[in-house]
């Protein structure tokens, strides 16, 4: 239930798919020493450029398209909007060393990278050893960019925000480590003798940034938050919620009391049962993640909760974890060894990704990752929404202990994002936002593993709104079930769940409110 009116004319919204070409170009950096161009210099000198692309925008008519090509004109008003946030306020070349990190050693779990990232990656997981002589090629020419961006990072970094620079330290020394990796990979067994060279020369390019980093950091003494106003500005006309600061933190707040309470509910009616015993073997982890798997898709054939497609059960395959011992587990890894289902269903991700993998949106607006993370509330809300909607809907009927985990993982989200708030209105230092996450965080989940929570908060505090995403866009989600559900009441048909989520999927990877837009009829309200 598509709701539609085809009254547009094809040769306008040929005009919005033109210029969605020319921006995308356009917000590609020339490159300069071999390394994108991110100086003070290049922004203020493209500036004249970029007024003309949104000129340009805002001067195509869309009152008379469909709801579909109205949306995708929002997508991009909305990318428009991040670089313009990001030339004014975030600017992460400026402010944010983990900016200039370039080696990724695994993929996202979402359509692109979490975070503000600079446009010359290495991404190592997509690599097959033994590595093929063009592929040694696109190596060496990714490797080669390492050493002269870093050169301009220490001119571009004039930033005082400390606690992001701080926390990026890190970020470059762990690429010092995946160049090592990359190093033992690589070996003796490379064809060209100078992917060696040039590999080395990035490790100690990158050792020197450390150090640089590290020299600076004492200098560093400024906020690292937005501030509240902006972050506002920032999610309703970037990201498309139309939430304020202060809404988002009510919002916060209810899904953490509501979490707690629910589970305590939960473990009150599970009194009797006996509680869940974690594998503590290799070969336990084994079973249960087997197990988990086959529970998993059965659930959603059975429960006939969406079409199942051949890429789904693979995808869920590649990311069954391995075993950790107790000590070594992080929030995550906790539950995962009690029951992985909770994760499992969180892994829709995967799901997601086969399907723009071997399915790409028809329409070229929405095909590839969106810019700046707007695809965060739809992607990451999705993820969330369905651990406790796949639970509503029975998932847990043969093991009603693993009900707990899903609140535990509910309130940990809901904990770290009012953290990240906090952070953001320059209330909390990021280390104080950390400890908001951890003190309720239930079971003392999150107290065995610093490391995450120093992860996740700095992710939270590069990119605004990223800590909310999973408890906002899980917000807008429910309401969108329910709009639909009221829609089909109203024309006396019956609330299939297939259909709803078939129809989401297949919107592609553009903010919640969009989604919900196409599927209901109901536009957002959006701010200006």
């Amino acid at each position: 239930m598509d709701v539609q009116v085809d009254n547009s004319k094809a040769s306008d919204y040929q005009v919005l798919v033109d210029l969605f070409k020319d921006w995308r170009e356009f917000e590609t950096p020339p490159r300069i020493d071999g390394a994108p161009d991110y100086s003070a210099e290049r922004f203020d000198k493209d500036q004249d450029a970029f007024a003309k692309l949104q000129q340009r925008l805002h001067s195509i008519s869309i009152e008379d398209w469909p709801f579909s090509d109205q949306i995708d004109w929002h997508v991009v008003r909305a990318e428009m909007n991040g670089y313009d946030f990001n030339y004014r306020i975030l600017k992460p070349w400026a402010r944010d060393p983990a900016f200039y990190q370039s080696v990724h050693m695994e993929q996202s779990d979402v359509p692109a990278h979490e975070g503000p990232i600079n446009h010359a990656t290495l991404e190592f997981w997509k690599y097959e050893f033994p590595l093929t002589e063009a592929e040694e090629k696109r190596m060496k020419c990714e490797l080669e960019v390492i050493t002269p961006l870093l050169a301009q990072a220490t001119k571009n970094l004039t930033g005082n925000a400390r606690d992001i620079w701080i926390a990026g330290i890190n970020n470059i020394d762990a690429q010092v480590q995946d160049l090592d990796v990359i190093a033992d990979r690589v070996g003796s067994r490379s064809r060209d003798t100078s992917l060696l060279s040039v590999l080395r020369t990035a490790q100690e390019a990158t050792k020197a940034f450390v150090s640089y980093l590290e020299k600076e950091a004492p200098k560093k003494t400024g906020p690292s938050g937005i501030g509240k106003e902006n972050y506002t500005w920032y999610q309703q006309n970037v990201h498309l919620l139309s939430l304020t600061w202060e809404e988002e933190v009510n919002l916060l707040t209810r899904a953490l009391d509501r979490a707690w309470s629910s589970l305590k509910l939960e473990e009150q009616r599970n009194k009797d049962l006996t509680p869940l015993v974690a594998s503590n073997t290799p070969e336990e982890f084994v079973v249960l993640t087997e197990l988990g798997v086959q529970r998993m898709m059965n659930f959603l054939t059975d429960k006939e909760i969406m079409d199942i497609k051949s890429n789904m059960e693979p995808a869920l395959r590649e990311h069954m974890g391995t075993f950790i011992p107790e000590v070594d587990r992080n929030f995550f890894d906790i539950g995962m060894h009690y029951d992985p289902l909770p994760l499992f269903s969180h892994f829709y991700h995967w799901f997601d990704l086969a399907q723009v993998r071997d399915d790409p949106h028809e329409k070229l607006i929405r095909r590839g990752p969106l810019l700046y993370n707007i695809f965060d509330s739809k992607n990451e809300g999705i993820a969330t929404a369905v651990e406790e909607m796949f639970m509503h809907a029975g998932l847990y009927q043969d093991s009603p202990r693993s009900r707990e985990i899903v609140w535990i993982m509910l309130a940990q989200r809901a904990a770290r994002g009012l953290g990240s708030l906090y952070a953001h209105a320059n209330e909390l230092s990021m280390e104080e936002a950390g400890q908001v996450h951890v003190k309720w965080t239930p079971r003392g989940w999150m107290k065995r593993e610093p490391h995450l929570m120093r992860f996740e908060q700095h992710l939270y505090l590069r990119q605004p709104g990223y800590g909310t995403c999973y408890i906002t866009g899980k917000y807008v989600i429910e309401r969108l079930l329910a709009e639909w559900a009221e829609l089909l009441d109203k024309q006396n048909k019956p609330f299939v769940m297939k259909d709803f989520m078939n129809a989401f999927n297949n919107v592609g990877n553009i903010p919640v409110e969009l989604v919900r837009w196409q599927m209901t009829g109901n536009k957002p309200n959006f701010k200006k």
